[in-house]
């Protein structure tokens, strides 16, 4: 079986379902390119533990874990099945690399999983395992995750980390616009994109010191951490390609990161 890549989806607003945009097409394009996977693996930045959890549901609901926003979009589903034994098998690679995990058998599907699954896998027929994201820990953790995770890429089974590559939510209102960008979106970018292209994972995981802007791209973590997720689950020299999906807002950067 062909191993496949990892993948790092800038999933924006939940709006992002009935409005794909240029996001919706990337996605497309990308699942045209990749072999159908046996399951997928998610990490999204919108569920958070103090310590790794994985879901266990047989068929996980879809969590509309929003509000404010139109009907329509609360109608959505993604009824893609679960899958339990691959929920242990991910609790005891996690514990083999000392990372102890516990199973939550009800868990569902946060817009941060369904709408960018959604768009990439529309049928909803391939199993879907998510993941918490420690953001008390940090990236060099989730880091660890990823690589407890690699393993599994060589069984058809798709690691996905699902967040933003610029999330600053305290810029809505601020007037940004496709026109007049967030000043730290792109230099953000381009450093991990550089960053990334050179395989320097220690500057990575000290993005917070030493990227341009790093304390206003991301106030908080969560929204990057599934980046290094992806990266660690995509195992030593990776190969990362960025793939553009625009800027939503002025100031959310929507890329995709393919991983091989």
């Amino acid at each position: 079986m062909t191993s496949l890549p990892s993948l790092y989806i800038s999933h924006g607003s939940p709006m992002t379902a009935l409005q794909p945009g240029l996001t919706g097409q990337r996605l497309v394009e990308l699942a045209a390119l990749l072999p159908k996977p046996r399951a997928i693996v998610m990490a999204s930045a919108h569920w958070l533990s103090r310590k790794p959890q994985v879901g266990g549901a047989a068929m996980p609901e879809t969590i509309h874990d929003f509000r404010g926003f139109p009907a329509e979009l609360y109608a959505l589903r993604y009824p893609a099945p679960g899958a339990p034994d691959l929920a242990v098998k991910v609790a005891e690679l996690l514990a083999r690399a000392d990372l102890s995990a516990t199973i939550d058998p009800s868990r569902g599907l946060d817009h941060g999983a369904w709408v960018p699954l959604r768009l990439l896998y529309p049928d909803a027929d391939i199993p879907v395992v998510p993941i918490t994201i420690q953001p008390e820990l940090g990236p060099a953790h989730q880091y660890a995750v990823g690589r407890a995770l690699a393993s599994l890429r060589d069984e058809g089974i798709l690691v996905i980390g699902s967040g933003s590559i610029t999330h600053n939510l305290h810029d809505f209102g601020a007037a940004y616009s496709e026109q007049r960008l967030a000043p730290y979106v792109q230099p953000f970018i381009e450093w991990i994109e550089q960053r990334l292209a050179v395989g320097d994972i220690d500057a990575l995981l000290d993005y917070r010191r030493q990227a341009p802007g790093a304390e206003r791209a991301h106030p908080t973590d969560e929204h990057l951490l599934p980046l290094f997720v992806a990266l660690g689950a995509a195992g030593p020299n990776a190969h990362a390609q960025r793939i553009d999906a625009g800027i939503d807002l002025g100031f959310l950067a929507m890329d995709i990161y393919r991983f091989n």
